[in-house]
């Protein structure tokens, strides 16, 4: 009953304080993790470069038309584009303040990231099998670093993604679970945008 007497008396600038204190928090988080997208994409663009590179460094070893399966990494393609728009039901749903169906498509979207990741290893395991380690030319370790790297991100975003679940499971649609969905969905989208590139330049256009 004292604290509600006390909360009740205290001035309306003790509350103007606490809303501009929040969001000042929630923005620089978001501006923070702009930041950390921006030096993601300097270290793809580097990844790039240098595949771009050592991309007919072959040393008499396999070339992409004798590995890729471009049937299979469509395929693969097309699961990390439908896991972006099932993230994007989620926001939807987030933002109708539906907590079960926030659940439901991060689940998909995270199963659906799984499936990418599963089919990378297959490929990377093809690979070895056929006699083409990253060691084995400088072509090979330029697409091994690049693929690797991205294929590391979308596995962090995973484990990000079900840690992100538990909490919305626990403590409900909070305002900084909220502003955790969007920030995964920023990194999500971006690793899509890296993946559109990866799968021009690396698989379509050294096959074509």
């Amino acid at each position: 009953m004292a604290q509600t007497t006390a909360t009740m008396s205290a001035p309306p600038e003790a509350f103007f304080e606490l809303d501009e204190h929040e969001h000042e928090t929630g923005s620089s988080t978001m501006l923070g993790f702009w930041i950390y997208l921006m030096s993601d994409c300097l270290i793809f663009a580097v990844l790039f470069a240098t595949y771009g590179v050592l991309a007919t460094s072959y040393a008499a070893g396999p070339r992409p038309s004798d590995l890729f399966d471009l049937w299979l990494v469509a395929i693969n393609t097309g699961f990390l584009l439908f896991s972006s728009i099932t993230y994007g039901f989620a926001v939807i749903a987030m933002q109708a303040r539906k907590q079960g169906q926030v659940l439901f498509w991060l689940g998909i979207t995270g199963l659906l990231g799984i499936a990418f990741v599963g089919v990378e290893l297959y490929e990377f395991a093809h690979f070895f099998a056929e006699g083409a380690p990253p060691q084995r030319s400088g072509f090979l370790s330029a697409f091994f670093a690049l693929v690797g790297t991205h294929g590391l991100h979308v596995t962090f975003g995973i484990l990000w993604l079900v840690v992100l679940m538990v909490q919305i499971a626990r403590t409900g649609l909070i305002d900084d679970n909220r502003r955790r969905v969007m920030c995964l969905s920023m990194f999500w989208h971006f690793l899509d945008v890296v993946w559109i590139g990866v799968f021009t330049f690396v698989y379509l256009v050294r096959v074509i």
